[in-house]
């Protein structure tokens, strides 16, 4: 396993870094991203590779179902708020990403009240945040397959997030100026469709413009 990643950052050393040192070197001592974006944590989604990214493009706060926590200072540990705070009052960002997917792990145990998410667990707590999201879905599709529910609850999840970030205030301060702008994005993985969650429609792209080269 070891000697994968390994051969890997190998052909990163030989391919990618060689031909791109200078951009690199520069990032490496100033970032100055325009996007922040909360995403999952599984392994199967990855904001470079779906965004066609380079480095210093994306600051990337990956957490277990990419949920936001509303603002709150009691005495634990808040690493996806402080990621945010540096996002916004550091970086000065100029939108931030909620971006959610299919087949989520953690919301399908939230959903299907299973033991991955017993209570005391690490799990347990964290998804209590899209517990409304949970329960609306529940009330607005009741009688409906898991399945249904479930995808359903992965895209509420995402609007519930959108409105934890404006309990923020120098993120509703920010927002209100309009400076900063709130975006909530769904992929799917199983037809690689990206979907615009606040406005209820797959997101619809246009033709790449195909060059040919003259000779």
């Amino acid at each position: 396993m070891t000697d994968s990643l390994l051969a890997g950052y190998q052909r990163f050393r030989n391919g990618y870094y060689r031909k791109k040192r200078k951009q690199l070197e520069k990032l490496a001592q100033k970032q100055s991203p325009q996007t922040a974006m909360i995403s999952c944590c599984d392994s199967r989604v990855d904001p470079g590779i779906l965004f066609d990214t380079d480095p210093g493009e994306i600051f990337t706060i990956r957490n277990v179902a990419n949920l936001v926590p509303p603002c709150e200072s009691a005495g634990d540990y808040h690493g996806t708020s402080a990621a945010l705070e540096f996002a916004v009052n550091c970086l000065k960002v100029r939108q931030i990403v909620v971006l959610g997917h299919a087949s989520c792990g953690g919301i399908q145990a939230l959903m299907k009240n299973d033991s991955s998410i017993h209570g005391g667990s690490f799990i347990n707590n964290w998804m209590q945040i899209a517990m409304p999201a949970k329960k609306h879905v529940l009330e607005s599709l009741a009688g409906q397959p898991l399945q249904a529910q479930t995808r359903a609850c992965e895209q509420m999840a995402i609007r519930h997030s959108l409105q934890n970030l404006l309990t923020y205030p120098w993120i509703a301060e920010r927002v209100a100026e309009g400076s900063l702008r709130l975006i909530g994005w769904y992929y799917d993985l199983n037809n690689g469709e990206l979907f615009d969650v606040q406005a209820n429609r797959r997101i619809e792209l246009e033709p790449l413009e195909m060059t040919t080269g003259t000779s």
